[in-house]
């Protein structure tokens, strides 16, 4: 989505808004540039884990970091969690394998920056999958129109299990 507004946005007018939500630009793997970004050694693992048993792969992340379902008190639902491995399973392990690289390792601080159309960051700040100081933060100080949202205690997936909340501010920031 940066990656097309940058190219696309104003002055060709083709976006008028935009919101990125818990996503991962600028850039998510650690570096000495990007010092609060994952450690590559949490992706590899990824990658391991999704070469090893897909199946368990698409069932492990939801039923913990994506919606926080590993926090105590978390109250998980299995009907997101059977939803995420269908979706899952529906794609290309390839596509997922070859994924993990290039959404944790494709640096688009060119592409925030050239975006000039309000954009709305949100994003949690338990969000154990990009961490929030490597995305939003970064996010918001790179776009030159932004409005930043942060969410105390939201995961990952705030879009599904924190959806009245993250709605509410979609449909103020859109009707701006």
């Amino acid at each position: 989505m940066a990656r097309y507004v940058a190219q696309y946005g104003q002055p060709q007018g083709r976006v008028a808004k935009a919101v990125l939500v818990s996503s991962v630009p600028p850039l998510m793997v650690r570096s000495d540039d990007n010092p609060d970004g994952t450690p590559i050694e949490v992706f590899d693992e990824f990658r391991a884990a999704l070469a090893a048993n897909r199946s368990q792969f698409f069932l492990d992340v939801p039923s913990g970091p994506f919606y926080g379902y590993n926090r105590d008190g978390a109250e998980p639902s299995e009907g997101v969690i059977r939803n995420w491995w269908r979706q899952g399973m529906m794609g290309s392990a390839k596509a997922h394998y070859d994924g993990i690289k290039a959404f944790s390792e494709t640096d688009q601080s060119d592409d925030l920056k050239a975006i000039t159309v309000p954009v709305l960051v949100m994003q949690g700040d338990d969000d154990q999958v990009v961490p929030y100081k490597a995305a939003a933060i970064m996010q918001d100080k790179l776009l030159q129109n932004s409005e930043l949202i942060l969410y105390p205690g939201f995961s990952h997936g705030m879009l599904t299990v924190n959806a009245d909340a993250v709605n509410a501010d979609l449909l103020k920031f859109i009707r701006k």
